[in-house]
């Protein structure tokens, strides 16, 4: 039997999905014939996102919720169900982001993070659930190195995703009986990114980076969607609660001292003199 990566009448949702790897996730699914929905915060990035789909020729709508608000969440995905029925493919893309240390940030701010991660990836995960095509449906969290390696000025980013791995693990289980698939996707350094942008902050940074990767560049967000595409195809129907590090072998060496980057950069926001 042959199999393809199809997503003709395909209904994907990509939540987080206009800017970043996420809208590159979301491009890459409208580029292979899927009908795509993309979800964010601000409605004029989703308007622009959504416009740049139907671009690529695919079908495609949206709309604008905060994943901290469960309610939102679920308004928006029952709009995108009315409109297309039982979804294919969700993939849970939200998160926030910046360098501190545990002591230079407020509880707040802690609190934040795990909120969009960790709590918006649960959101977007239980609203989706009784949209999704049962059996066959596939779902992808966007995951992080920072959830199995520790870096200084992370721990919130660590904490929020360490929870997004197990989710996705225990989930697998929870509903595979219902014939769906859950998998987290870890991506390495990828340029032109905010999170690039927020972690290696100079042109300096960024070289170094991608010499640390044994592959010797970064990602781009088509060799994340490529990762994306393969979990949800009929290739990876036998793949349900994997971690998948997308990173040209970044995190087997440590991340390549990122952490000496992320440690130098957090002394100097916080003003200490060793920075």
């Amino acid at each position: 039997m042959s199999l393809t990566i199809d997503f003709a009448d395909k209904t994907v949702v990509v939540v987080g999905g206009t800017s970043g790897i996420n809208r590159g996730i979301a491009e890459h699914f409208a580029r292979h014939g899927a009908k795509v929905a993309v979800a964010s915060r601000k409605q004029d990035k989703v308007d622009d996102t959504v416009a740049a789909l139907k671009g690529h020729g695919a079908e495609a709508m949206g709309f604008a919720a905060d994943v901290r608000e469960m309610e939102a969440v679920e308004a928006g995905l029952a709009e995108v169900h009315g409109a297309w029925g039982d979804f294919d493919v969700l993939v849970s893309g939200a998160a926030g982001n910046f360098p501190a240390s545990l002591n230079g940030m407020s509880a707040n701010a802690f609190r934040s993070v795990v909120e969009i991660d960790l709590m918006g990836t649960v959101h977007v995960m239980k609203a989706a659930h009784p949209f999704l095509r049962k059996p066959g449906a596939s779902v992808v969290n966007i995951s992080a190195p920072q959830a199995f390696l520790p870096m200084p000025g992370q721990s919130h980013v660590s904490a929020a995703k360490a929870g997004v791995d197990m989710i996705t693990r225990t989930l697998a289980i929870e509903w595979g009986r219902d014939g769906i698939r859950i998998n987290s996707v870890v991506p390495g350094p990828i340029g032109g990114t905010e999170g690039m942008a927020r972690l290696a902050p100079t042109e300096e940074a960024i070289a170094k980076v991608a010499k640390s990767v044994p592959l010797q560049r970064l990602g781009t967000p088509d060799d994340i969607g490529n990762a994306c595409l393969f979990l949800s195809s009929e290739l990876g129907a036998y793949v349900s609660g994997a971690v998948l590090p997308v990173d040209g072998g970044w995190a087997q060496s440590g991340c390549g001292g990122m952490g000496m980057f992320l440690g130098r950069l957090v002394d100097q926001i916080e003003g200490r003199k060793d920075g």
